[in-house]
């Protein structure tokens, strides 16, 4: 770990006692860091603020994507936007998330995505050759994942009030006949999957960001999941419920199934992936890798009849290779999340306030 310069000024040492997102106060009249961290305070934004003012049957607080009848078809619908910083890391860019994050929020609801909208919102100053690499990234990432960028828009805002480049996406998708993923059809017995190694990008993101070093170069797991899906209902559509872990780990995710479905969730702390670099990264900045943003993973509850089958075929994927059985849903105390110790223990993996790292995507 060392200090860098930038334009032969010295940067200050990164403060590692400030990554995560500021508390709540008791006065919640600002937003704060953490209102955007994929959290319990980002949910209650949403419960609070949001939904009350949108309102309407169609609007989805629960899944990434809302699902939607038009013309007789079944749609998914999604909108992200992307903040990231910086805009170029180890395995990706903000052109690569803006893609695959919204491919993969469609994804979960059994859907190919078939069409994005894209805006892009750039700071007055930023390099023009900046720019075109972002787009160039994100229109390869968009081939990769087979879905065409339709239509776009751009803003240009004042220098010092952006970052460089902000993108949003929107995206729709048709879903199969037959696919019902929701949270809500979770029933006691399902088996958790989880389709690889977790955090990864978070880490990736802040070892750039802060001028880290680990001993080992550290890449961001970006990757379209439109695939994988596919490859899982081929085997059954009886899925119940997908979810790709991002802001807020797999701990957000499995929180967030756990009370929508009224189910308990026990999972084998021990049969979690963790790739070694990330359990020292952790270890050393005193983050727990469950709540470490990811952005080419998922996790699916099972029906157990099915769950064998569908773990071979997602072994058999390019981006499951590593997918392994770490739970399963059970009767005992409903919505709440357990992680059985190597020791033999039980530990409440808590639904996570904010974000241990802003910025992630």
């Amino acid at each position: 770990m060392s200090e860098t310069t930038r334009a032969g000024v010295p940067e200050q040492a990164p403060d590692l006692l400030n990554w995560t997102c500021p508390a709540p106060s008791a006065d919640r009249s600002r937003v704060v860091m953490g209102h955007g961290g994929g959290g319990a305070m980002s949910a209650e934004l949403v419960e609070q603020v949001f939904a009350p003012a949108f309102g309407g049957p169609a609007l989805s607080t629960t899944t990434d994507a809302a699902a939607l009848e038009l013309g007789g078809a079944r749609l998914a619908f999604s909108t992200d936007s992307y903040v990231v910083r910086p805009l170029f890391f180890p395995g990706g860019s903000i052109g690569d998330l803006a893609v695959n994050g919204t491919v993969n929020d469609l994804a979960m609801s059994g859907a190919r995505a078939a069409y994005l909208a894209c805006g892009f919102i750039l700071e007055e100053g930023v390099e023009t050759d900046v720019v075109a690499r972002v787009a160039n990234a994100l229109g390869a990432a968009a081939r990769t994942a087979g879905v065409q960028v339709a239509t776009g828009d751009t803003k240009v805002v004042e220098a010092g009030h952006g970052d460089g480049i902000y993108v949003n996406t929107s995206g729709i998708g048709l879903i199969p006949d037959g696919v019902d993923l929701r949270p809500q059809r979770v029933v006691p017995g399902d088996v958790v999957i989880v389709s690889g190694a977790i955090g990864l990008h978070g880490v990736a993101i802040m070892s750039v960001r802060e001028g880290l070093e680990f001993g080992v170069e550290i890449e961001s797991d970006c990757a379209a999941l439109g695939g994988l899906v596919e490859t899982m209902l081929a085997v059954t559509p009886d899925l119940h419920v997908l979810r790709d872990p991002t802001r807020g780990g797999l701990a957000a995710s499995l929180n967030e199934i756990a009370a929508a479905s009224g189910t308990g969730v026990v999972i084998r702390e021990r049969a979690v992936p963790v790739p070694e670099p990330v359990a020292n990264a952790c270890a050393v900045l005193g983050l727990d890798p469950m709540y470490v943003a990811n952005e080419g993973k998922l996790v699916a509850f099972v029906p157990r009849g099915e769950a064998d089958a569908v773990l071979a075929a997602m072994r058999a994927h390019p981006l499951g290779g590593e997918a392994t059985v770490i739970g399963e849903a059970v009767e005992a105390h409903p919505g709440m999340v357990v992680a059985r110790t190597g020791l033999g223990g039980t530990r409440v993996v808590d639904m996570p306030l904010g974000e241990q790292l802003p910025r992630i995507c």
